[in-house]
């Protein structure tokens, strides 16, 4: 842990209005620490960054020492030692992250502090995920955790959760990056699984304790997120989303981008089929990630040597695609009440998911 002084020097130069990310960078590159940037004279900080920035440093920041304060007794509360503040200099710093345009200055990290040099892949996704949508993402990130591939996300509902969940069934876990402050989670629903993921995985924010989630924070997010991994996988997503963000940000960053497609008629496959369009790699297994990263096939699942099950004719009339109980009763031929109650046992077995509008889509099992 930083020294009370040089923690301060830290937070008063990326806590101070006006001075941004890119002004911030420039005065350390210029000055070498920011206490050294604190201790320049205005005049010379003006020169790297203007006035702007080199006369807001020379003025107290209100709130900076009880801030300095409440890291300090962040970091030292934890008991097994596992939080940290990470600058650009820090042997943990991640090696991805400064490959790109945009690295942090300073991370906020809380867990498994060697998650951040290890393969990583980002799964990104809907809020709002079909049925379907949200097993692939568990399904994959627990295959591609067990093969060795961190898995990162952002912790929101939907997607980025299963992701999370599924990660943690494998070895190599998971990074939520966040876009509050450490000692808040957000959305709340997901307050057990960070709890899980700081002390299974890591818990990591750029934004400075007390932080709230504020809209703008979440595209920065989306930048780390993007940037710690080898390349990004989305499940589902619609043309105008974050994760379609978090896509054009890794290939900005020269990383690969995977998409899984979907039905032409959901909405929530709409951006993956644009990224396809675009020359992102349509995947249906996560073994092809595996193969596209050129890393070791995973262990085989000692239930593939099982025998299939049986097929069941309504699964087969259900298809892939979301569909109305007529259409399946056209399809069928049974009644309106028979279709009703082998959904409803199909629905409890977690093979078919009813959706709004009543709709119901076949989830696959592998």
């Amino acid at each position: 842990m930083f020294e009370r002084d040089e923690l301060a020097a830290w937070l008063r130069l990326l806590e101070t209005p006006q001075v941004g990310r890119e002004s911030a960078r420039k005065l350390l590159a210029a000055f070498g620490s920011p206490e050294a940037v604190l201790g320049a004279s205005v005049a010379a900080r003006r020169e790297v960054v203007g006035p702007g920035p080199a006369g807001a440093l020379g003025v107290a920041v209100p709130g900076i020492d009880a801030l300095v304060d409440a890291t300090q007794a962040w970091v030292a509360a934890d008991a097994t030692g596992s939080r940290r503040v990470i600058t650009l200099g820090d042997p943990l710093y991640p090696p991805a992250l400064l490959q790109t345009a945009d690295p942090p200055l300073l991370l906020y990290a809380q867990g498994r502090a060697e998650l951040l040099g290890a393969p990583c892949l980002a799964i990104v996704g809907s809020r709002n995920p079909t049925a379907q949508g949200r097993d692939n993402a568990r399904e994959f990130a627990a295959t591609l955790s067990r093969a060795g591939l961190t898995i990162v996300s952002g912790l929101a509902l939907g997607v980025d959760g299963a992701a999370h969940e599924g990660a943690l069934e494998g070895p190599a876990s998971t990074i939520a990056v966040v876009a509050t402050g450490l000692d808040r989670v957000y959305p709340r629903r997901h307050l057990g699984l960070a709890h899980r993921i700081a002390s299974e995985g890591l818990m990591l924010s750029e934004h400075a304790l007390g932080t709230p989630p504020l809209q703008a924070h979440f595209p920065l997010r989306n930048r780390i997120i993007a940037g710690l991994s080898q390349g990004t996988l989305v499940v589902e997503a619609a043309l105008q989303s974050g994760s379609l963000i978090t896509a054009r940000l890794a290939a900005e960053a020269g990383r690969e981008v995977f998409a899984i497609p979907g039905s032409i008629h959901s909405p929530q496959a709409r951006g993956c089929h644009a990224l396809i369009k675009q020359g992102a790699k349509l995947v249906d297994a996560a073994q092809d990630i595996l193969e596209e990263l050129r890393l070791d096939r995973p262990a085989a699942n000692s239930s593939a040597s099982e025998p299939p099950a049986p097929a069941d004719p309504l699964l087969d009339a259900l298809g892939y695609d979301p569909v109305t109980l007529d259409a399946l009763v056209a399809r069928t031929g049974w009644s309106a009440e028979a279709l009703n109650t082998r959904l409803l046992e199909l629905e409890l077995d977690g093979r078919v998911a009813r959706l709004p509008g009543q709709l119901f889509q076949r989830i696959a099992t592998g």
